[in-house]
């Protein structure tokens, strides 16, 4: 079963053979078993691991610049580049390590402006945010690694049907401007958050049996942009939520 993520689902990953999915190494003989396999390195989590800390190094670093420009446009920029950028990189067959950073620059335009903000509105937002993403992040985790959450079909699907529903909720709000307030509101935006993690763990299910698959190399900056995606939707829905509580003060 692939990751729903649409970026671990792009044709980079297609090569993938079924025979790894329920996580066995593959044996010698299927060596062969991802057409046009390059002379290259297979792919190991370090290589995600750098490559996803270098994609994040790039947003923070433009974040940072776009919080001291204190420019709204930057945040349609940095949305609507970001946007393209994200399409392009995952329905594109070949890796281009360029658009990707490319991406995290403009998510790092939008980010950095939201979170701007955010900030002034409810001083002290953006630290808590932060730092409850990471936790999330870190429990998922621990979470899937211990084999606490098990990425199964049945999972998947009920993951992608909660996803269709909150897509077509995020269209309304926006087509009305009016996200519900109150408990319903804070209910929602739970949910958000909890829907958000666990695409974490369908995001590291799908390295592992990448890794597993001995796909090549240059596949890490795939599931390093990937991952990044997530987190950032994470990231959003962190802080979204915490506004919402806070605005109850």
């Amino acid at each position: 079963m692939r990751s729903s993520n649409p970026v671990l689902t792009g044709r980079g990953f297609a090569r993938i053979n079924p025979a790894v999915l329920d996580g066995r190494e593959v044996p010698a003989q299927g060596a062969t078993t991802l057409e046009s396999r390059p002379n290259s390195a297979p792919m190991s989590i370090d290589d995600v691991i750098i490559k996803t800390a270098a994609l994040f190094a790039v947003l923070v670093g433009v974040g940072a610049f776009a919080w001291r420009a204190q420019n709204t446009t930057l945040a349609l920029v940095g949305l609507f580049g970001g946007l393209i950028l994200a399409m392009v990189n995952s329905f594109s067959k070949k890796i281009r390590p360029a658009l990707v950073i490319a991406y995290a620059a403009a998510q790092g335009l939008a980010l950095g402006t939201i979170s701007w903000m955010y900030e002034q509105q409810y001083q002290g937002i953006v630290g808590q945010a932060v730092v409850a993403t990471a936790c999330a992040f870190i429990g998922v985790l621990i979470a899937y690694k211990s084999g606490k959450i098990r990425v199964t079909p049945k999972f998947t699907r009920v993951l992608m049907g909660s996803l269709i529903g909150y897509f077509v909720f995020g269209i309304f709000v926006m087509l009305t401007n009016s996200f519900p307030s109150g408990g319903l509101g804070t209910i929602i935006a739970i949910g958000g958050v909890l829907l958000a993690s666990m695409f974490i763990a369908m995001d590291l299910d799908q390295i592992q049996k990448a890794v597993a698959a001995k796909v090549p190399a240059e596949e890490s900056w795939r599931c390093a942009f990937g991952l990044m995606v997530t987190l950032v939707w994470l990231y959003m829905e962190v802080l979204r939520l915490i506004s919402i509580l806070r605005g109850r003060d």
